[in-house]
């Protein structure tokens, strides 16, 4: 898909990645609809970016992505990157805590789709992107609740890509693996094992684009380690997740806050 001149409707738009995946998409000529909790952070950023209009949500509330994706009308894109962190052992845990973790990070994007997806189809354009991580991929102590619906929204992702296929709309999972200078990971200021590494927020948000013009269906954003692992893992699951223990891969992080939570 050429960009240009397109409607792109971006969640979790004023902080982490958004800002990055906003002015990359903004250089390939997109337009936007920016929707987040922080309106003074969205106008800021449409600001910046100009051809731009906000629309507040909270997508742990029932009836937001719905109301989101009225308010938005027809858009040509949607990037569902809005997302809660939900670290810590499954123990930890309230049950309002797991609720709204599944409600923000796979829920929203899959009620989203719901809304917006039949209008692409008709038109027979339009695209889908949908911000999953590695933790959609690998499983790791520590990680249950957001292994959860990383994995649900990548499965979710992949099945819809399948599902419209030949329809002229394209969907795409993104999974980036520890990223450093924005978003969930960096406010932690830890280093990740060496074998997962990191990415910058360009990096992602060019995979983004890339996804998006050239309709690639599932985008890792990984250091060259870590895709070597990727494949380890798909071929012998069982192999790599024994040495992924040994080596301490997946094991929680005991110097991450296990209440990490975003409870706002």
């Amino acid at each position: 898909m050429d960009l240009h001149g397109k409607t792109v409707l971006l969640t979790g738009a004023s902080s982490g990645l958004g800002p990055h995946i906003a002015r990359r998409l903004r250089q390939a000529g997109a337009k936007f609809v920016l929707s987040a909790r922080n309106e003074a952070a969205l106008q800021t950023l449409a600001h910046e970016l100009g051809d731009s209009r906000i629309v507040v949500a909270d997508l742990s509330r029932a009836g937001e992505p719905e109301r989101l994706a009225k308010e938005a009308g027809p858009v040509d894109v949607l990037v569902s990157n809005a997302g809660v962190p939900a670290t810590g052992r499954l123990a930890t845990f309230a049950i309002e805590e797991i609720d709204r973790a599944i409600t923000v990070n796979l829920r929203a994007g899959i009620v989203l789709a719901h809304e917006l997806a039949p209008a692409m189809v008709e038109r027979k354009s339009g695209h889908l992107v949908f911000m999953a991580s590695i933790a959609g991929k690998i499983p790791s102590g520590g990680e249950t609740i957001y292994n959860a619906t990383k994995f649900g929204l990548r499965g979710f992702g992949l099945a819809l890509r399948e599902e419209l296929w030949g329809t002229g709309v394209g969907v795409s999972v993104v999974n980036p693996t520890f990223v450093s200078g924005a978003g969930m990971w960096a406010v932690t200021g830890l280093k990740p094992n060496p074998i997962a590494g990191e990415v910058s927020p360009a990096q992602v948000a060019d995979a983004v684009w890339r996804a998006i013009a050239r309709n690639r269906g599932d985008v890792d954003v990984v250091p060259i380690q870590l895709r070597a692992t990727l494949k380890l893992q798909a071929v012998t699951p069982g192999l790599f997740a024994a040495t992924a223990r040994m080596t301490g891969a997946t094991r929680p992080n005991e110097d991450l806050d296990e209440r990490q939570r975003d409870k706002r």
